[in-house]
């Protein structure tokens, strides 16, 4: 007995010390085996990304070979990695291309000259190849296109290239989103949206790489992490194509809807009268009621027949807008006292319109306003109102008087129509002096291309109509209303207004022309305008057309044509200034209707 419990006890010393010296090797062992495992699975993933490569490969070649002439692909800004300099030259654009469309355009070391549906499905070079091929370019390239390049490669390294990449990361997130199936609240929906919501709060507005905060550069890798994720989820590269292409159209159809919505909520602006120039008018209104017969009378009558002054005639129902034309025109005239203004309005403005010239009288100048319905030879009105046009401005009769100024003014030579919504800035007495060279009216001409005003004569005029292909050249051509000078004389001889009524009756049984007054001035006038030099006449600053400041600073008339009109909200803040400054904004009346500068 006690031989078997020595017996024990030296067998469990020996297990003990067997314990002790194989523990230390067995560790050691298990570490290596560790590193081994790391580095058997660094090999894996590294294949792992070598596949993931050659499918995206495949992917972008399948995409490139699809020929869909149905979609436009956008043009790519290719990046190096790195600096992020752009392989794009701007040396390459043709300077006689007027659309400046790159011609032949480096991306990325591929020598590409305008892409056809052979080329884009050639498959991708070797990285190597790329390399070389990007290194033979630059020495054969020209000494100061690699200058140009180096040069124009500072402002690419300013580009906030993180601002972009997390737009970049919302849109494939956002994608991917779309790709799961409808109503489903797997982990990954889950995860997706949380990502995306992080990613938005802790970007928010930003625009710069400087002002991103330390918390949106980590939501930014944690995207990223999980679009890596998404895109093993979502291997399939057709049905990605697919829903991208659906996407892209249904956003489409979207833009086109709300940029329709805002063009006709911009044209209803147009057509409606802001409140405060309602009060002003009403205002104005109760004031010339309350004086005596004696003191309703405008001054200087004498001179409304005289022809040897300047005659300027504005047909217009809005009170400010003939303030600001008068006030300019005076404001620069040489010789203010030669100045005639014809107001024309409708009965409900009349005691308004002349309220404010009795109560602001234009210096040395004369001022005659009249009522459209006291002309009781214009024709029916019911010829303007089968006009088919959603704007009523077109089809008023206000509008359409302009062709009736030699019946409106029997005893004048000359005329200058100025529309409401034009700023005088130079003296306009030298358009008296012009030569007319029997020509009717004298206008500034909108047929070069390229310029904001540019207009065609088939723009306006249906030239499918028999009659107006034999008797009009559609390539003649064309010229702007706003400023106008009329020879009353010649207009008489030639019996231009009877011109007009027939084309205005024709126009009424079928359709010749869109409705307004520029398509059928230009088949009054045609063959009978006088082109005068650009400077009169500026146009453009009721859109955004881009008209060049210096152009402003030339002209002698600037017009707020389009829809914009300087005394509305939705004109243009760039353009108001030269408007306002011909307003009197300190008048009570205008104070008290909030109409502010």
């Amino acid at each position: 007995m006690r031989f078997f419990r020595r017996f024990t006890r030296i067998f469990l010393i020996l297990c003990l010390i067997a314990v002790c010296f194989t523990t230390p090797i067995l560790l050691f062992s298990s570490h290596r085996l560790i590193h081994l495992g790391s580095d058997a699975s660094k090999e894996f993933v590294g294949d792992l990304s070598i596949l993931k490569h050659r499918i995206e490969v495949q992917a972008l070649n399948a995409v490139q070979q699809e020929e869909v002439e149905s979609l436009k692909e956008p043009i790519l800004d290719v990046y190096r990695d790195g600096n992020q300099i752009s392989a794009v030259s701007l040396y390459t654009i043709d300077k006689n291309d007027s659309f400046g469309q790159p011609k032949n355009v480096s991306l990325a070391g591929h020598n590409v000259t305008t892409h056809d549906t052979k080329k884009e499905s050639q498959p991708s070079l070797p990285e190597e190849t790329l390399v070389t091929r990007e290194k033979a370019l630059e020495k054969s390239r020209p000494k100061d296109v690699q200058h140009g390049q180096k040069v124009q490669s500072h402002p690419r390294r300013a580009l906030d290239e993180r601002v972009k990449e997390i737009k970049d990361q919302l849109i494939r997130a956002k994608a991917f989103l779309n790709f799961a199936p409808a109503g489903s609240n797997s982990n990954f929906v889950k995860e997706m949206k949380l990502r995306i919501k992080d990613l938005e709060r802790a970007a928010g507005e930003v625009s710069k790489d400087s002002d991103l905060s330390r918390r949106a550069i980590q939501k930014m890798k944690a995207m990223s992490a999980t679009l890596s994720k998404a895109s093993r989820l979502f291997p399939d590269c057709s049905a990605m194509v697919k829903k991208l292409r659906a996407m892209t159209y249904n956003a489409e159809e979207q833009l086109r809807s709300q940029k329709y919505q805002a063009s006709f909520l911009e044209n209803l602006a147009g057509r409606t009268t802001p409140k405060g120039l309602h009060c002003l008018s009403m205002r104005l209104t109760t004031e010339y009621f309350a004086l005596q017969s004696e003191e309703q009378e405008l001054p200087n009558q004498h001179k409304f027949q005289n022809p040897d002054l300047h005659h300027f005639a504005v047909f217009s129902d809005n009170v400010l807008a003939c303030s600001a034309v008068v006030n300019s025109t005076v404001s620069t005239a040489r010789a203010p006292e030669k100045s005639v203004f014809h107001i024309v309005t409708d009965s409900l403005n009349l005691p308004a319109m002349t309220m404010w010239f009795l109560s602001n009288p234009p210096g040395k100048a004369t001022i005659q306003i009249q009522s459209i319905d006291k002309f009781d030879w214009l024709p029916n009105k019911d010829i303007l109102q089968k006009q088919e046009s959603l704007d009523p401005r077109y089809t008023s009769p206000l509008n359409h008087l302009r062709f009736y100024l030699p019946d409106i003014f029997p005893s004048l030579n000359k005329v200058v129509l100025l529309d409401h919504d034009v700023v005088v800035k130079r003296d306009l007495s030298g358009l008296w002096r012009i030569n007319m060279k029997g020509k009717v009216n004298g206008a500034v001409e909108t047929c070069l291309e390229g310029e904001p005003s540019f207009r065609r004569m088939d723009m306006l005029i249906n030239f499918t109509d028999p009659m107006v292909a034999t008797k009009f050249d559609i390539k003649s051509c064309t010229w702007a209303f706003g400023m106008n000078l009329f020879d009353l004389q010649e207009w008489r001889k030639r019996n231009l207004t009877g011109l007009y009524l027939k084309y205005l009756e024709l126009g009424s049984n079928r359709p010749l022309m869109k409705a307004g007054t520029l398509p059928i001035g230009w088949m009054t006038f045609y063959k009978h305008t006088r082109a005068i030099d650009r400077r009169w006449h500026v146009l453009g600053l009721g859109y955004d057309s881009g008209v060049k400041l210096n152009e402003i600073e030339q002209a002698a008339v600037i017009h707020y044509d389009g829809v914009m009109k300087p005394w509305l909200e939705i004109g243009l803040q760039k353009f108001k200034p030269y408007w306002k400054k011909h307003v009197r904004y300190e008048h009570p009346f205008v104070q008290q209707c909030n109409i502010h500068d």
